[in-house]
């Protein structure tokens, strides 16, 4: 069964599969979303009985229409390798009353690994498929990890560049150091004199600008994106809900058709997106719950019905999550609006001029599977020693935002359904909130002494992602701001 994605803001603008990974964004900001969402008509069962590559291409195969089997088995087999630290690719383990589903065993040591191993191959199929003769330039902007996952994914893939802008005070040390010592040679990598929205902002006015994209392809180029808002990245991180859920079924955990519930740790919204689409396949998810840190535009979205951003943007412990416009909301805005582009226009208008927006009655009453909380740093250090203290596993500062609210959540409701909670990064990438947060008199090392302190704690590999950059020399040194970020690609792309 094949079916088109159209665009959220617009619903005469259609694209297949392959050209909506092409494209990144759809005309004026919008994003692409599918027509329909396919049933996985697959037996649990049989799932159950699959690896991670089977289960990707079953539930890949079904939302990406015009790939054929051979292109998508390409990518899939080429994505989930030795660059993952495990056959499992993303195994789940017990602890503190539920599933951590890791998501971090892949080359940068974050969930973004799972969909930028994929992205790259995808993109270049769906050029090839598409009869494109210009080279791709990937435009990113990243809260931390999607910026060295898509760095490293695209690192020396013929046809393509890549640039990724991250807040130069907005990541952590280590995050910092993965980016900036890339040594791709189609690689470009600056950090902005604001933060994480400045940037995402400053990307998308690059997309939707007109003029831009008529002297880019003057000069032989097309942008594409590398971030959740691409349905590229988005469908594969569906496969991992699943292949949890099956996970389960195979231990004896559950039975085929039990609900779940699902913790996310939320920024852009993009990963419980994921979720939820799973969700519309079959999978059987009774509650989403989305985990915010003190910057919690989403917690009063889901408690309020009002989206705003007008508000202080808070440096937290989990970077990553250190955003207020969430970016993939707009699918589900899209969605609760009835598939209405005209609606869905409307309020991101409202967004960007006013900075808020609010929903109907009637849409609010379409978010009944989402729960909403947030955590604290204090609260994000007591997990995270709590977690320590109860079996020794360590978790980091995003995983410990989900645990957190997680804990707010059965408290709250008295829910005791199965719950997958998704860990998004391996602790050694946030190496001194976590140390601290387990042993506070630590706090006066090096963040690189810290490190080594974390294997001493944790006895769990140091990871080769770690390693490498110990040393590695800084490749990539460029600071601007915000208003030179089209000046900077310009240059880099020699135009």
């Amino acid at each position: 069964m094949s079916f088109l994605y159209r665009s959220t803001r617009n619903e005469n603008e259609t694209a297949t599969a392959s050209e909506a990974i092409l494209k990144g964004l759809a005309e004026n900001g919008g994003l692409f979303v599918p027509d329909e969402i396919p049933e996985l008509d697959v037996p649990f069962e049989d799932l159950a009985e699959m690896d991670y590559k089977d289960v990707a291409y079953e539930v890949m195969s079904r939302m990406l229409t015009d790939f054929t089997e051979e292109e998508l088995r390409y990518c899939i087999d080429n994505a989930y390798d030795d660059k993952f630290d495990t056959e499992k690719i993303a195994p789940v383990k017990y602890h503190h009353g539920a599933y951590i589903l890791e998501l971090f065993h892949g080359k940068t040591i974050a969930f973004k690994d799972m969909a930028l191993s994929i992205l790259p191959y995808l993109l270049t199929t769906a050029a090839k498929k598409n009869n494109v003769d210009k080279e791709i330039v990937i435009l990113t902007a990243t809260s931390g990890d999607t910026g060295k996952a898509a760095l490293a994914g695209f690192s020396d893939v013929p046809g393509t560049k890549i640039a990724v802008f991250y807040p130069k005070n907005g990541v952590s040390p280590i995050q910092e150091k993965q980016m900036v010592t890339e040594k791709g040679k189609n690689t470009f990598v600056a950090g902005i004199t604001g933060n994480f929205d400045d940037a995402q902002t400053g990307v998308k006015k690059m997309f939707s600008d007109k003029e831009l994209a008529k002297l880019l392809d003057e000069k032989g180029y097309q942008f594409s994106s590398a971030n959740s808002i691409n349905i590229g990245r988005l469908v594969p991180q569906m496969v991992y809900y699943v292949y949890a859920y099956t996970r389960l079924i195979a231990a004896g955990t559950i039975k085929a058709g039990d609900r779940i519930n699902v913790v996310v740790p939320t920024g852009n919204f993009g990963n419980i997106l994921a979720a939820y689409y799973a969700s519309l396949m079959g999978l059987p998810v009774g509650r989403f719950i989305c985990a915010s840190n003190d910057n919690k535009v989403l917690y009063d979205f889901f408690t309020t019905g009002v989206y705003d951003r007008n508000r202080d943007f808070i440096l937290t412990s989990s970077p990553s999550m250190d955003i207020l416009i969430s970016s993939n909301l707009e699918r589900l805005i899209y969605r609760i609006a009835g598939n209405d582009a005209e609606k869905n226009a409307e309020l991101m208008k409202s967004l960007s001029e006013t900075g808020k927006y609010e929903i109907t009655d009637e849409m609010q009453k379409n978010l009944y599977g989402f729960y909403g909380n947030f955590a604290t740093q204090d609260e994000v250090s007591e997990i995270i020693r709590k977690l320590y203290d109860e079996d020794g596993y360590i978790i980091d500062t995003h995983t410990a935002v989900a645990v957190s609210v997680y804990d707010k959540f059965k408290a709250e409701t008295g829910d005791d359904t199965p719950t997958i909670i998704a860990s998004t990064a391996s602790p050694y990438k946030f190496t001194r909130s976590v140390v601290t947060a387990i042993e506070p008199s630590l706090n006066d090392k090096e963040d690189f002494e810290l490190v080594d302190e974390l294997y001493k704690l944790s006895a769990v590999k140091v990871p080769a992602a770690i390693d490498e950059i110990r040393t590695a020399p800084v490749l990539h040194d460029t600071v601007c701001e915000k208003e030179e970020m089209e000046a900077v690609v310009k240059k880099f792309l020699g135009i």
